[in-house]
């Protein structure tokens, strides 16, 4: 039993909390609350447009301090997620661009072996607009709460719905085992990396000159963004992209000699 609290505690030490440009002080404190009774230590908030201290603590209540105490706030989205493997963003709002991937109980069955060798982030949007494409596009996975046709949530119940899925999961955990551990992903910068890498290639390549770069970057994330790539995935990608480009370069250096001065 010792064991599985033990392995329940790790793997939410794993969870960080991000709530991006929230516009109400009392709902960072209620989400605080959320994570408070759900085990998770970590909330991190990034460009709030009121950030009254006393309003989120009272809030937050005593219970709560010390998750609003550990809070980092952050003025910018990817920087508040660099350091993460594994970034799941929520969204009410669904379609072409926005197929959810997960409810909060599918996500949370895949949360054991996720957790245990990765740090992941479960991203919230404001109140009024949700998570735009350019944040969603930053994300492994899409998270939607089912709900009837009305389908606006409250940011905190929000966040207390998916933490409780997970924090369920994981307390039947000794029932099922925590399933095969998935290996350690790529974190945010690592992938962003990747691409601006790759986006060197295709310039070095003269694809530019065909169609404009937005075309064949869109075409990459279709393609890269729906593979859960390792971190040895993303440096051997980016080692074929070093041969490329030097490969190109001895090229174009052996028909400027052909040409002559």
């Amino acid at each position: 039993m010792d064991h599985e609290k033990d392995m329940t505690a790790h793997i939410l030490s794993r969870i960080t909390v991000v709530l991006n440009e929230t516009r109400y002080p009392e709902n960072i404190g209620a989400a605080a609350r959320a994570c408070k009774n759900m085990g998770i230590s970590r909330l991190r908030v990034v460009n709030p447009e009121i950030l009254d201290m006393e309003k989120v603590l009272k809030m937050a209540t005593h219970e709560a301090r010390d998750i609003i105490e550990g809070m980092i706030v952050y003025d910018d989205l990817t920087r508040a997620l660099s350091g993460f493997s594994y970034i799941v963003g929520t969204s009410a709002r669904t379609g072409r661009q926005r197929r959810p991937s997960h409810t909060p109980r599918t996500l949370a069955a895949e949360i054991p072996a996720l957790a245990a060798r990765n740090e992941m982030a479960i991203l919230f949007g404001s109140e009024k607009f949700g998570l735009d494409n350019q944040a969603l596009s930053l994300c492994n996975a899409l998270v939607t709460i089912p709900t009837t046709g009305f389908s606006s949530l409250n940011l905190a119940q929000s966040v207390m719905v998916v933490l409780y899925e997970i924090f369920s999961r994981l307390s039947a955990m000794s029932e099922k085992g925590p399933g095969p551990y998935r290996p350690r992903l790529a974190t945010l910068e690592e992938r962003q990396g990747m691409f601006a890498h790759l986006r060197q290639v295709f310039g070095a390549m003269g694809l530019f000159r065909k169609q404009p770069p937005e075309y064949w970057m869109r075409n990459a994330h279709r393609l890269l963004d729906r593979k859960d790539l390792t971190g040895r995935d993303v440096k051997t990608i980016r080692g074929f992209c070093r041969q490329v480009i030097l490969a190109l370069e001895r090229r174009g250096t052996e028909e400027k000699g052909r040409k002559g001065p």
